[in-house]
């Protein structure tokens, strides 16, 4: 029995490669810096069609929402060199990130996540 729900637990998430990056971000929580370190979200307050990153090491990160950005890229192509220290992102969230598939005509496009926030 305790293999089937470890087996349950690390299968793929799927979402669309063209998804909002706002969106995908609330649905993560991880966001890779330029250098290559991955943080942990703590807090994202968006202000149109930018947004301010709060990051659990308290770094604070103003991002634009493009689909075609770095950070885009890195986190759809799972693009990190190491992950943050001060952050402590848990084994399990690092495990779950790296079952996540993104394609481009099959999977969630989290719609529904921003239909619950609005409500």
């Amino acid at each position: 029995m305790a293999d089937v729900s470890k087996k349950n637990r690390s299968s793929a998430r799927y979402y669309r490669k063209r998804v909002d990056l706002f969106l995908l971000i609330d649905k993560i929580k991880l966001w890779p810096s330029r250098k290559g370190i991955l943080h942990g979200i703590k807090y994202m307050e968006k202000k149109g069609d930018t947004a301010v990153i709060i990051t659990h090491c308290n770094e604070r990160f103003i991002i634009r929402n493009s689909r075609n950005s770095r950070a885009a890229r890195w986190l759809r192509n799972k693009i990190y060199h190491d992950v943050c220290k001060k952050c402590a992102i848990p084994d399990w969230k690092l495990e779950k990130y790296s079952a996540t598939k993104f394609k481009r005509k099959y999977g969630s496009d989290l719609s529904g996540q921003s239909e619950k926030e609005n409500t």
